[in-house]
This record gives C-alpha cells, structure tokens and sequence, in this order.
C-alpha cells in the first residue's frame, strides 16, 4: 500500500480510539475535568505527563533543529530534560500537598491576593497560546504532507479532533487518551530508529550507533567523524562543534529548565494522582518514559542529517527521488537552480546554496529518505500527531481552568453552579482553539522555538514566585506581584522587538550580551528574583497562617491544605 493509504489508516485507527477514550472517560464533574478525579494510578499519569510533556518540538522539531544546530542543538535537549527533573524535585511534591491544582490557585492563595491570582490568569493563559500555537504548527506539517492537504487545512482538522475530546473528556478524558497517545508516539519514534541504526550502523540500539562506525554502505568510519567531513566538504560549520557563544548557550539551557518547573500545564498532571508519594511515583515513570525518547533523538538527528547530505546533494533535479517532490508540494523542501545546471547544489555557503529544508520535516521525513517500508513512513506521521495533539490538549485544558476555574469562579463570579463553571470551561477552550489555529497558520518561528519561547516567559513569570512561594515564608505578596510583572513584562518586549518588532535585527550582534530571544527567560528570571526578594524584605510579611502553610507544606505527610 502506499503511504498515503497506510496513513489513512493510522490516523483513522489512532484518531477513533482516542475519540473513544474520550466517550468513555468523559467528565461529569469540576473535579473530574479538572484533575480526573484524583484517582489515577502513577504508572498511567507517568506516560499521560510524558505524552503532555514530549510535545510536537521534542517528536518533530527537536531532532531536526540538532540536525541542523549539532551541537548548539543540544541545549533543547538538556533544558528540557533538566527542567523536569527540577520540577519533579523541587517544586511537584510541595504543590501537591499545597493542593491548589492550577498555578494562578497557588499564587492566589499563597500570595493571599486577587491581584497576584489576575497576573498569574493572564500569563498561564499568555504562555499556554504560545506554545498551543507550536503544537497545531506540528499537526498542519504532519497532515499537510501525509495527508496531502495543504497546510490549513491540516491545523483544523488538527483543531476539530483535539476540541472534541478536550471538551468532552476533560482531564479526565485527556489523561486517558494521553495514556494512549505515548504509546502511539513512542513506539513510531524508536521503531524507525531502530530500523535506521541497524541499516547504517548495524546496532539495534539507537544510541550505541550513535557513536558507532558506519557500515561500508554509507563509507566507513565512526558517526559523527562522517557527519562532521560532510559538513566541512559542503562549507557548513563542524557537527559536533557549536558556533553559538558560551554564555547564549547556558541562557537558552537554564531558560528552558526554569520554564519547564513552571509551566502549567505539566504541573497540574500531579494532582490527578491520589497523594503526595503518587505524585513522586508519577514523576519518576514521567521521566523514564520521557528519556526514552529524549536520548534517542540524537541518534535520530545525526542519522537524518547524514542521510539527507548523502542522498540530495550534486544530483540531477530530475532524479530526485518521490519523498523529495512530496515534500516541495508543501513547501517546506525548496529548491531554488541559482546557476541553472539543473543539478541540486546543497552548501553552507547562503550566496551559492541551492536548498532550503524546513528543521521540522527532518524526523518526519527520516523514514522515507532511508527507504524505510511505507508503513513505517505513515506510522512516524501518526506518532508525530499524537504528540502535538496530546500536549495541545493539556494546554487547552490550562487556558480553560484558568478562565473559569481562577478568573471566573474564583475572583469574579464565585456564585456560579458546577454545571455553569464547566459550560464556561468548554467555551474557553473553543476560543483557544480559534486562536491557536490561526498562529498555527502562520506561525513565527520553528515548533521548538516558538516553544522555547512559552518556557522563557514561564521561566520569568512563574519560576520564581512558586520556588519562592514554598521555600521562603517571608516572601509577600508584593513581592510576588512585582517580579512577575517585571520578569514577565521583560521578557515579552525583548522576545516581540526581535522577533516581530524588528526582526533584521535578531542576531547575535545585536542581542543584548549576546542573549538569544530563546535564552532570554533566563535573564528574565534573575530581573523577577531581583525585584521580588528586596520589595519583599521592605514591606509588612505574611499573614501569620500563610507562613505557616508555608512551614506545613515542606513537612513529611500526606495533609494538603486548602
């Protein structure tokens, strides 16, 4: 069958049982839409975190941006990597026995102000778009090839399935189907991987062919030897050298780690589990299932780049090969005959290459540039929809807590019934979708880093004022308010003057210390710490009781305070 009809099927198959899930588990309560009930067992919420968690950048964009990147590339890897096991750590036990399930709850609550809660509504609901928007990117790239649609037409379709089961099911339905989708997402990325070790390394272990010799087929020698000739035969910069500077590195790394421990989204996953000790197990099988991938793509990057060096460049526009011309009907593979050879020219050097490939078909179209049997091929397109569709879902899920749940029925409407804080969740959560939908249309950047970009804002807002929130008692709610303002304030104008404001200036000369928009939450965090801490110190401390759920929470027990 070709890879269209297998695609079909995937997608009929994967997309059927994730709608049934969706009719079985559906939500009938708050409690169920919210948290599933608190009743799902560790190893279930361990694969629903890292289905929420491994979105469209870490299956789609991750590997393709280190293809690309080589070793700059990596700071995805480690940030977000890094982040999580800060997260599970740090801060997830201590929210889970706070037992305010959102974050704008906590800050409200801790902070003891309706103003703290209103800022922490708007930039959870601010952060969530951000990164929802990368997410319907990643389902449009995914239809638009395997489906053979264009581009739009592919987000909304990605747009009407994730609505229907985000609605009917709620956390409850989301956590479920999410079980579903890292099964689906893990097993499409790991099986062409392994297929691709054995053919050009002949390990069935991804990361031992990693740094493995080569076969005699692909030309010998170790890996990542091959892969940095090819670069430096074809005038790109050595794979396994970076040429971004020190310091933006480490920005963009600790940037990704701070708004991984803050983003909403992941964190509510810990209070769909009954107690404080499930939420530790969660945490630990997240992170298992969650490396699995996360060391695997690599292996994946540096097999794609490889083969897309060996297999387009110097040959005859005639001959390419079918995977090639599917891929330019998107647009997302363009070639442009500069000297009019008719031959495909792919070199480091702007002025005289011939190619542009999007990052984030690299994974995607992985499988078929080795010639991998097509059903693998639609299996990877199935998997990379699982995964921008599950974490799109957990997203919505915030935007719709946020608004009816912190904005509606905890500040200005605390009069309305059950039944009306749900019908204004699923509204939520229709008018996010429609906003989602058009940014996935026309997105600003890459998937992964208009993700980095919801971590650098979550890193600067959130970050601190949960860490400080549970580990300081003496932190007010003055100084709460203050640093999120101005971290998050900071880190929106310089993301926006780059990136849309002026964007022939977003290089390294002119960033601000050689500051990337991707590593700017980092900075953004310190200017939050910065305003926070002295503001705290010169006014009135907390409410006696507050700085005692402060002293409770970090106590050994399984009491949450409400």
């Amino acid at each position: 069958m070709s890879v269209q009809i297998w695609t079909y099927l995937f997608v009929f198959l994967t997309f059927g049982l994730y709608i049934g899930i969706a009719v079985w588990s559906r939500a009938g309560s708050t409690n169920d839409f919210y948290v599933a009930g608190s009743g799902v067992h560790p190893i279930a919420n361990g694969m629903a975190t890292a289905a929420d968690w491994m979105s469209a950048a870490s299956f789609i964009s991750m590997a393709g941006l280190i293809s690309f990147l080589g070793r700059d590339g990596t700071f995805y890897l480690m940030g977000w990597t890094g982040g999580y096991v800060l997260l599970a750590l740090l801060l997830a036990p201590y929210l889970r026995k706070f037992g305010k399930f959102t974050v704008p709850d906590f800050i409200g609550d801790r902070y003891y102000s309706r103003t703290a809660r209103l800022i922490a509504v708007f930039c959870a609901i601010t952060i969530s778009f951000v990164y929802v928007c990368g997410q319907m990117q990643g389902a449009g790239i995914v239809f638009s090839r395997f489906l053979e649609v264009d581009i739009t037409t592919g987000v909304v379709i990605g747009m009407a399935i994730v609505f229907f089961y985000a609605v009917l099911g709620g956390m409850k339905g989301i956590t479920y189907t999410q079980v579903a989708q890292y099964c689906v997402l893990i097993f499409a990325f790991m099986v062409p991987a392994i297929f691709i070790s054995i053919m050009m390394t002949g390990h069935a272990v991804p990361q031992i062919g990693f740094g493995a010799e080569l076969t005699e087929a692909f030309g010998g020698g170790y890996l990542l030897d091959r892969l940095d000739g090819l670069s430096q035969e074809l005038g790109f910069a050595v794979y396994t050298e970076g040429q971004r500077s020190t310091q933006d590195v480490f920005f963009i790394t600790a940037a990704l780690m701070f708004g991984t421990a803050g983003l909403p989204h992941v964190i509510i996953r810990f209070f769909t589990v009954p107690n404080v000790r499930d939420a530790r197990k969660s945490a630990g099988y997240a992170l298992i299932f969650i490396a699995i991938l996360y060391t695997t793509a690599p292996a994946v990057a540096a097999f794609a780049r490889t083969n897309l060096m060996n297999t387009v460049n110097n040959i005859e526009y005639s001959m390419v090969p079918e995977w090639f011309s599917k891929w330019e009907t998107t647009n997302l593979i363009v070639f442009d005959d500069k000297n009019g050879d008719g031959r495909i020219q792919y070199l480091g050097d702007p002025g005289a290459n011939e190619l542009n490939v999007n990052r984030d078909i690299m994974v995607l179209a992985n499988p078929e540039i080795a010639g991998l049997p097509n059903w693998v091929v639609a299996l990877v397109a199935a998997g990379g929809l699982a995964a921008a569709l599950s974490t799109a879902a957990g997203l919505l899920l915030v935007i719709s807590t946020s608004v009816a749940h912190d904005f509606l029925k905890r500040t200005f409407m605390p009069q309305i019934t059950e039944k009306q804080e749900l019908l204004y969740a699923r509204g939520a959560i229709f008018f996010a979708v429609l906003v989602a939908g058009y940014f996935g249309i026309h997105p600003p950047a890459y998937v992964a880093q208009v993700v980095a970009f919801a971590f650098g804002l979550a890193a600067a807002s959130f970050f601190p004022a949960i860490v400080l929130g549970i580990f300081d008692k003496r932190m007010n709610r003055q100084g709460a308010i203050c640093g999120m303002i101005a971290g998050f304030t900071f880190t929106a104008l310089y993301i926006a003057y780059f990136r849309f404001i002026n964007p022939a200036a977003d290089n390294a000369g002119s960033w601000w210390f050689g500051i990337s928009p991707e590593g700017i939450g980092t900075l953004g965090t310190l200017v939050n710490l910065a305003i926070a801490y002295p503001v705290s110190k010169l006014t009135s401390a907390p409410p006696q009781e507050v700085q005692e759920i402060v002293e409770n929470i970090r106590l050994p027990g399984e009491v949450a305070v409400r």
